[in-house]
């Protein structure tokens, strides 16, 4: 007889492995399914994130960060480094080691919070007695029944049409993750978050690097002030930026990748290079998944059809993350992972899009919640704006980081802080206190109020909230 739960997860991703836990916590008998696997074939969750997304792209962004200030800023605080190299092989291992960390502590929390954890993929196969019966295949083919099931299976790289990626010369995040050596010459089509940050970590170890965007705008989502700042930072760092570009045809030889399209102005430039990731976006990941066998509704891109509450059309089944409507992030996928488990309990959490924040972890970070500017005009909301740059902070010039700005939006009449935009250093965390604020439906005035400590980067949101009544007091 198949084993019975109360709550089976499939996909051990930020809002599968979270979702597992929570409902372990509430008493459910639960059981996460994941299949992603590492080098020696051993169970790997975390998902895209850990794997092959946030987590070892920041650890590869740290190390190509230490690589350009020992090259360029050390010298500014009177250290001289002589012969500096860099060995991409040793960074590529520092940062498996990074991700093992963390497959390890999820199975470690799994084994805490006793979610019962099947090391495979998870299928559907019927509804059953007391719920859906679900195949596990993996090392040890197995049948489990859940009485709910959440869906947490992620998504997938896009990929160009006629240019499948091979993750030698045409690559995913997957494959700009495992480079090598430095390419002479990297391309990367999309300007996107994993566009500027792979384009970021091998043009500061030495690649020449050019990106092609088809929108005619840079970071399109971005508030434009902190976009146009941030446009100006990269390309004086020497990334080659190319908007409203249309691609026609990418051809892959032997040891090169040349990308033909038509540039803003219409004329035909051929680009070589050694190497191209594409980043045009993603897919949800319902492959494997036999949804047909239990009539589970997709819409038409392929995502899992939800309502508000990440309920599916079947019975007792849910979905999050990546795999449904909304922004595909990690974070965002954990607080609906944490909202389910507790609607299973019966209780009413509730996740707010308006305040999950987005960052880039370019240098300088790029971090915002809330409206844009543009986005306030467009709906004719009456705001007042207030910017703060970091040349004039302290702190920034101390660490000799003074790129960017904070920039506070707020409502005309009630002073509601509606956006927050960061261009700066350590912009992803700054940004939180602009979250707790929007959630608390703070005004820029209550932030102006608040004491910040003193030298501090986070005076500068002060100091912005200052700006937004016209009163900054250090600019």
């Amino acid at each position: 007889m198949s084993q019975q739960f109360d709550v089976v997860v499939i996909g051990g991703g930020p809002g599968g492995y979270v979702a597992a836990i929570r409902a372990a916590q509430l008493g459910f008998s639960t059981a996460c399914i994941d299949e992603w696997k590492n080098d020696k074939g051993g169970p790997a969750p975390g998902g895209t994130c850990t794997n092959v997304g946030c987590i070892p792209s920041k650890a590869l962004l740290q190390s190509s960060e230490h690589f350009e200030h020992a090259g360029h800023a050390f010298a500014d605080h009177g250290i001289g480094l002589d012969n500096l190299s860099i060995d991409v092989a040793k960074m590529l291992g520092r940062k498996d080691t990074v991700v093992k960390q963390n497959n390890d502590g999820i199975l470690y929390l799994f084994k805490k919070n006793k979610v019962t954890f099947f090391h495979g993929r998870g299928s559907f196969v019927k509804a059953a007695d007391g719920g859906y019966e679900i195949a596990v295949t993996g090392t040890a083919n197995e049948s489990i029944v859940g009485k709910h099931v959440i869906l947490a299976t992620g998504s997938n790289a896009r990929s160009l049409p006629g240019a499948p990626f091979d993750e030698q010369k045409i690559l995913s995040n997957d494959g700009a993750l495992r480079i090598g050596a430095v390419p002479k010459r990297l391309g990367v089509i999309g300007s996107g978050v994993i566009g500027l940050e792979m384009g970021s970590v091998w043009r500061r170890l030495g690649s020449e690097v050019t990106v092609l965007e088809g929108l005619p705008t840079f970071l399109g989502a971005v508030d434009q002030q902190i976009a146009k700042e941030a446009h100006k930072a990269f390309v004086k760092q020497g990334l080659k930026i190319e908007l409203g570009v249309k691609i026609d045809k990418v051809t892959s030889a032997k040891s090169t990748v040349t990308v033909t399209y038509a540039n803003a102005k219409g004329e035909a430039v051929k680009l070589e290079v050694d190497k191209l990731i594409v980043s045009i976006g993603r897919v949800p990941n319902t492959i494997g998944l036999n949804a047909e066998a239990v009539g589970l509704k997709l819409d038409e891109r392929g995502a899992i059809t939800v309502d508000d509450h990440c309920h599916t059309n079947l019975p007792n089944v849910w979905a999050v993350g990546d795999v449904v409507r909304g922004p595909m992030l990690a974070h965002k996928a954990e607080e609906e992972g944490v909202a389910v488990a507790e609607r299973i309990a019966g209780q009413h959490p509730h996740v707010n899009f308006n305040t999950v924040p987005w960052v880039i972890y370019t240098s300088p970070e790029i971090a915002w919640v809330g409206q844009t500017e543009q986005q306030l005009q467009a709906e004719g909301r009456e705001y007042k704006a207030g910017t703060f740059p970091f040349m004039a902070n302290g702190r920034a010039r101390a660490m000799g980081d003074t790129t960017g700005m904070v920039k506070m939006l707020a409502d005309a009449t009630t002073d509601e802080i509606l956006g927050v935009h960061i261009v700066g250093p350590f912009a992803s965390e700054l940004i939180a206190e602009a979250v707790v604020a929007m959630e608390f439906r703070a005004s820029a005035e209550d932030i102006a109020r608040i004491c910040h400590a003193h030298p501090s980067l986070s005076e500068s949101t002060k100091e912005a909230a200052l700006a937004v009544d016209k009163r900054t007091l250090n600019f």
